[in-house]
C-alpha cells in the first residue's frame, strides 16, 4: 500500500548503470556486519519469577535493565525479546546519539514552560557523555565518537532556519558552546558538501555503530545478572505478569519497551505507529576522497528540509546516509519486504550525489530500512504506575539512540522510587491519545508524508517556505 512512492522498479524499465548498482546493494543493515543475525540466547524455558520483567531487548529495555541493576544489584531482572537483541530500530538507525527532542526546542518550551523545557534539554545534553562513559566503562566496541552534529544550509531559506534555531537556543540561555551558527567557510571545514551557505553546529552529538552498542549493552546487562531470553514473544501484559508464547514471567513490575512493534500486543495497535526510515551506505572510501568530504571528527550531519536526511562517516570510512519518504503501511503494517524500497533508496542515492558529486565513482554497498515508533502527538513519554507496577517508554520518532538512555534511567528511578531530577521531567506520565482508526490513519499519515516531500520540491524551486510543510505537520499531529 503506497501513497506517492513506488516500492519496486517496474519490469522492463531501463535504468542508468548507477541506479542499477544501488538496487544491487546488499539488502541488510551495514551495522549487522560481524554481529549475530540470528538469536544466540535461549528462549524462556517456561514460567519464571522476577522482580522486574522487561519486554523488548532494544535500547529502551536494555538501558532500563542496565540502570536497575547498577542501582540495585540484588534485583531479579528478566528481559524477553520476540526475535533477538537489537533487532528493531536499535540496529537499523543512522547512528546519531544526539541530544534532540523530536519537535525541537521551541515546542519543548511551549509544552513544559521555559524553566522545565530548558532543564529537559540540559539533561538531554548530558546523555551523550553518559553513553560515552558507559561505553568506556563496559568496554563496548561501538566506535563511539563525540564529534558533534552539523545541520547544513545550502540555500537562503535553510540558512534562515539555522539562524532562527541558534537564536532560539541563545534566547533561552544556551551558549555557543551548546550551539553556534557557522558561516560558509566555517561550515566547509566540517563538511565538503556542494553549495554550502552556512550551518548550525552543536557539540552534543556522537556517531556510534548502533547495533554494536545494542549487543554490547546486552552483554553488560548479563554481566550484572540480567537474564535475556530471545525468541520469546510477549502476547499479553498484565499487572504482575507477562504472558509469552514460551511461558509466563511473573513479576511485580512489568515494563513495555517495544516502540514501533507495540502494535503486536493486544489493544496497542493505535498507540504507536511504525513509520519506516531507510538508509544506504557506500563502500569504504579512500582518504583522498575524505580529504574533500571532511567530517574529520565523524561529525554527524543533516539539513533543514521538511523531509529528513541524516548521515555519518563510519569508523571504517564509509558514508552512511538516510532519510524518510517511505509510506505508512495499512493497519500499522510491518514486514521484512518493507525494509527495502527501491524508490526511496534510489532517491537517497540521488540526494547523496547532489551533496557529494565525487561519490558517483563509488559503489553503494548496502541498503536497508526499518520502522520507528511515533505517537499521535509526536511526543515521547516515560510512564510508570506504582499502583499497578506497569510502565513503558517510547515514541522517540527517530531520536531514540540518546533518548532511550534518559528513558531507561528515568524508568529505573521511577521503579525504585528514587527522588531524582529525572522523575519530574515533563515527559513523565505524558498520556498519548490513540491514533485514528483505519482508513483515517492511513490517509492522514501518508498525506502528511507526501506533503513533506512536495514541500521539499517547492522550496527548492521557489526558495521560499512551503505551506505544505506546515499542513503536513498538522496532519501528522506534530503541531497544535
Amino acid at each position: 500500500a503506497n501513497v506517492g512512492v513506488r516500492t519496486t522498479v517496474k519490469v522492463g524499465v531501463q535504468l542508468p548503470m548507477a541506479d542499477m548498482q544501488v538496487l544491487q546493494a546488499q539488502e541488510t543493515p551495514l551495522w549487522w556486519e560481524g554481529l549475530p543475525t540470528q538469536p544466540t540466547r535461549d528462549p524462556l524455558p517456561g514460567a519464571v519469577d522476577a522482580d522486574v520483567a522487561v519486554v523488548g531487548a532494544g535500547f529502551t529495555g536494555l538501558w532500563t535493565a542496565y540502570y536497575l541493576k547498577a542501582i540495585e544489584p540484588s534485583l531479579n531482572v528478566v528481559v524477553v525479546e520476540s526475535r533477538r537483541v537489537g533487532f528493531g530500530a536499535s540496529s537499523r538507525n543512522g547512528g546519531w546519539c544526539h541530544a534532540a527532542y523530536p519537535l525541537g526546542i521551541s515546542m519543548l518550551v511551549r509544552d513544559y514552560g521555559k524553566v522545565e523545557g530548558v532543564r529537559f534539554k540540559r539533561l538531554l545534553n548530558g546523555v551523550v557523555p553518559e553513553v560515552g562513559r558507559v561505553v568506556a566503562a563496559e568496554g563496548i566496541d561501538c566506535h563511539f565518537r563525540q564529534g558533534g552534529r552539523v545541520l547544513i544550509a545550502r540555500d537562503e531559506l535553510h540558512l534562515d532556519r539555522a539562524r532562527s534555531e541558534v537564536a532560539a537556543y541563545h534566547r533561552l540561555g544556551f551558549t555557543e558552546d551548546d550551539i553556534r551558527l557557522l558561516d560558509e567557510e566555517e561550515a566547509a571545514e566540517f563538511i565538503g558538501a556542494t553549495g554550502l551557505r552556512g550551518a548550525a553546529y552543536s557539540h552534543h552529538a556522537a556517531a556510534v555503530q548502533p547495533a554494536a552498542l545494542a549487543h554490547g549493552l546486552a552483554g553488560a546487562c548479563e554481566r550484572r545478572g540480567v537474564r535475556i531470553f530471545e525468541q520469546t514473544a510477549a502476547e499479553r501484559l498484565n499487572a504482575g505478569e507477562v504472558i509469552t508464547n514460551r511461558g509466563t514471567v511473573r513479576a511485580r513490575r512489568v515494563i513495555r519497551a517495544t516502540e514501533g512493534y507495540s502494535r503486536d500486543l493486544n489493544g496497542l495497535r493505535r498507540t504507536l505507529v511504525p513509520l519506516y526510515s531507510h538508509m544506504i551506505a557506500t563502500e569504504p572510501l579512500p582518504e583522498s576522497v575524505w580529504d574533500g568530504l571532511k567530517l574529520r571528527d565523524r561529525t554527524v550531519f543533516g539539513d533543514y528540509s521538511p523531509s529528513l536526511i541524516y548521515g555519518q562517516r563510519t569508523h571504517d570510512g564509509r558514508l552512511a546516509f538516510g532519510g524518510r519518504g517511505a509510506p505508512y503501511h495499512w493497519n500499522s503494517g510491518i514486514r521484512a519486504a518493507f525494509d527495502v524500497n527501491d524508490a526511496v533508496h534510489l532517491d537517497l542515492a540521488a540526494v547523496l550525489l547532489d551533496h557529494f558529486p565525487k561519490l558517483s565513482e563509488y559503489r553503494i554497498s548496502h541498503r536497508w530500512g526499518g520502522p520507528i515508533g511515533v505517537s499521535r502527538d509526536w511526543r515521547p513519554s516515560v510512564t510508570y504506575s506504582p499502583e499497578t507496577g506497569m510502565g513503558w517508554a517510547g515514541g522517540y520518532a527517530g531520536d531514540g539512540v540518546a533518548m532511550t538512555n534518559l528513558a531507561g534511567r528515568t524508568l529505573a528511578d521511577l521503579i525504585l522510587k528514587r527522588d531524582t531530577e529525572l522523575v519530574t521531567l515533563g515527559w513523565v506520565n505524558h498520556a498519548w491519545r490513540p491514533w485514528e482508526p483505519e482508513p483515517l490513519r492511513y490517509l492522514g499519515i501518508n498525506a502528511g508524508l507526501w506533503l513533506a516531500k512536495s514541500a521539499d520540491r517547492e522550496e527548492r524551486r521557489t526558495g521560499r517556505p512551503s505551506w505544505r510543510a506546515g499542513l503536513g505537520d498538522w496532519l501528522r499531529g506534530k503541531r497544535g
